[in-house]
């Protein structure tokens, strides 16, 4: 069964920490990760909680969807499973056979 949980709306101060502080009340909490940007190493603003149990994030769900945290109110639900990336996702991209420009790399004199 599912029990990782999506927390969107964070405050970009919200640390791992306190996520798991807030859901400890709902349970026990297996993994926190908050989502950062991986050039400036901000928060994305939303996380992904895991629950020990179905129960406890069902619990979690009807706790803290709507709670607020600082100055934002959450937004909890179960998480759904990453979506494969397409080239053509009706944002007028095309499909370039999955092909992506290295990064970094090579000694550059």
């Amino acid at each position: 069964m599912e029990s990782k949980l999506y927390v969107g709306n964070l405050s970009y101060s919200t640390t791992e920490d306190d996520l798991r502080t807030l859901f400890t009340q709902a349970g026990t909490v297996s993994s926190v990760a908050l989502i950062k940007d991986r050039d400036s190493g901000r928060s994305k603003g939303f996380a992904f909680v895991e629950m020990s149990t179905q129960v406890e994030a069902e619990k979690a769900i009807s706790t803290f969807n709507g709670y607020h945290l600082g100055d934002r109110e959450l937004k909890v639900s179960m998480a759904r499973p990453r979506e494969e990336r397409s080239g053509g996702g009706g944002f007028g991209g095309n499909n370039r056979g999955g092909h992506r420009p290295q990064r970094g790399g090579g000694k550059r004199y």
